[in-house]
């Protein structure tokens, strides 16, 4: 279990720095930086570890089963590709900080909604839904998390206020409403992720472990799919940006090996923080619980952290800044009741499994 919570701490901090070298690139445009971001952690990072990694591969994605499932995995990555894609850019508006915690706030809220809304229409409201004492848990952490969500929304327009107020005329102001609304529309839609996650796994994971691979590498196989399809849509876009802002010729820079380096460490901090995550949880039983819980608030934490001592909210008044503390105060506190939530459902559902078999065992 330490060994797990260890590694959701790391993966936490790489998901939570990922960004942080785009701040340091020379010469590049925007759409340069995140362009080669999403061709290197979409498709040159998976491809290169799924192929030094996972035995079989062309043989675990030619199964039957496999074949079967890719077509909505790919539709819904393609969904989670654009909603990240939107992250990239709110962070462009409106800061590491606020973009990150607005982000993963709306990921956190959707995801613990949407499975229970879609064990309602499986088994009907008698069935679907969990334990009174367990429903009320989960609908206080949302509500939290919720908080959490508009708290920091009025961090960023009190912060905007504050820098317009000292912007000299003509000064270039990006629209922290923009910021906002695109940074929780991208939560939105990176919901896809799970989806698809949720397809795949059953059918990838046993194509992978039959191979004779180890159980961790199961999400290596899925994201494959998903990070090439979610690729497809970013690279795409940039390539249209590009070209519509003749921006090609920024790549012709002395700075370009510079920028490559930096930019190819977010890209390898970024593809490796869900491995790290898939590994750290598949460490105990409730690891996707714990650890689950660990790593989003850690890499909340550290985006928040990030922002402070890169400056982003220097020009902020105290209100702005209290805003932004009680924001993610009010996240973490939700993404642990969340957690508890489902900790208790886990416990209380082991424990009635060993009773209903110390029954048979007895019956018998």
């Amino acid at each position: 279990m330490i060994e797990g919570i260890i590694w959701a701490l790391i993966s936490g901090l790489m998901l939570g720095l990922y960004a942080l070298p785009a701040k340091f690139t020379k010469d590049f445009q925007e759409e340069n930086t995140w362009g080669l971001f999403f061709m290197l952690t979409m498709f040159f990072v998976p491809i290169l570890a799924s192929l030094l990694l996972v035995e079989g591969l062309t043989e675990i994605y030619a199964t039957p089963e496999v074949k079967g499932v890719l077509p909505l995995m790919i539709i819904s990555a393609a969904l989670w590709g654009t909603g990240v894609m939107m992250w990239g850019k709110a962070i462009h508006h409106i800061g590491l900080s606020l973009g990150f915690s607005l982000f993963i706030g709306t990921v956190i809220l959707v995801g613990s909604v949407l499975p229970i809304g879609i064990s309602v229409v499986q088994n009907g409201f008698a069935k679907g839904l969990p334990p009174s004492a367990i429903l009320i848990l989960i609908l206080i952490g949302i509500a939290t998390v919720l908080m959490g969500v508009i708290f920091n929304c009025k961090a960023g327009l009190l912060r905007e206020a504050d820098e317009d107020k000292s912007a000299s005329a003509g000064g270039d102001k990006k629209s922290m409403a923009v910021g906002i609304v695109i940074a929780v529309a991208g939560g939105l839609l990176a919901t896809g992720f799970n989806v698809a996650f949720t397809l795949g796994g059953g059918p990838i994971g046993a194509a992978v472990v039959a191979a004779g691979n180890p159980a961790w590498m199961v999400s290596l196989g899925v994201m494959l799919v998903v990070f090439l399809s979610g690729g497809v849509v970013m690279g795409s876009y940039f390539a249209w940006q590009i070209t519509t802002k003749n921006a090609w010729s920024s790549f012709k820079t002395p700075n370009f090996t510079r920028n490559a380096v930096l930019i190819f460490i977010m890209a390898f901090f970024h593809y490796a923080a869900s491995v790290g995550y898939g590994y750290g949880a598949s460490l105990f039983e409730l690891g996707p619980v714990v650890v689950y819980a660990i790593f989003n608030t850690t890499c909340l934490l550290v985006a928040v952290i990030s922002g402070l001592v890169t400056k982003e909210w220097v020009k902020a008044s105290v209100q702005a800044r209290k805003s932004l503390y009680i924001g993610l105060s009010s996240m973490i506190l939700g993404v642990v009741i969340l957690a508890a939530s489902q900790y208790i459902a886990a416990t209380n559902t082991t424990e009635t499994d060993y009773v209903d078999k110390a029954v048979e065992t007895t019956d018998l």
